[in-house]
């Protein structure tokens, strides 16, 4: 994976750059106008909220019962890409809600849920820094129910009545939305491993760099 940062950084940057073009291009959806290409940016990063989400649950699992430090190490960074995707969702969707439903935010199950979650996984960096001794066996806690967050996000729009639509309306897009979709999808998931790879690699040349302070002390 470190050799293929730098390219995969390169396309990243590439199809974002080209990403508004791509999306000026596609049609107007019918009913919310210019307002709905929000939606290029905003399901992309929701998607990896939660993909962000698990992947830290899963490293934390493997540490939590396993002693996987280089396990621990992707979990910190899947938790700040949760932060950082989380951040873009929460802010890009009362964007396009306050123009398309007249309201910035409702307390709807998809959207407490999804705030809830972020709200997790900034517990979880809070603790991982300030936390002291311990603080890495609670937040990998922390990170296991935070997981255990995300098909409830999910599914909530399929089981209880939201402003949002539900998960089936994706699959069923014309090409000429679903194209530029997937486009910023893959422009996104490009990004989002090349910072997952890069921080998880700095989580884990710091504990490094702890470990020999901490043999320094006791020699």
């Amino acid at each position: 994976m470190k050799k293929l940062t730098t390219p995969l950084l390169a396309i990243a940057a590439a199809m974002l750059a080209a990403a508004p073009w791509i999306i000026n291009a596609a049609p107007y959806e019918s009913t919310m106008g210019l307002v709905q290409k929000i939606f290029y940016f905003h399901m992309p990063s929701a998607w990896l909220f939660l993909v962000a989400a698990i992947i830290c649950g899963v490293q934390s699992a493997r540490f939590l019962f396993g002693r996987n430090q280089g396990a621990d190490a992707t979990a910190v960074a899947g938790a700040e890409l949760a932060l950082v995707f989380g951040a873009i969702t929460l802010v890009t969707g009362p964007l396009w809600a306050r123009k398309a439903w007249g309201v910035w935010w409702v307390w709807d199950p998809r959207l407490t849920s999804s705030l809830l979650l972020w709200m997790i996984f900034a517990g979880y960096v809070l603790v991982r820094k300030y936390g002291g001794p311990g603080s890495d066996r609670l937040g990998a806690g922390m990170a296991l129910f935070g997981m255990a967050n995300v098909p409830f996000v999910f599914i909530s729009v399929n089981v209880w009545r939201t402003l949002h639509p539900m998960t089936s309306v994706v699959p069923t897009l014309p090409v000429d939305m679903g194209g530029p979709l997937w486009f910023c999808l893959t422009a996104f998931l490009l990004l989002f491993l090349v910072l997952l790879n890069l921080r998880a690699r700095l989580e884990r040349q710091r504990a490094r760099v702890e470990s020999l302070f901490l043999a320094e002390d006791e020699a």
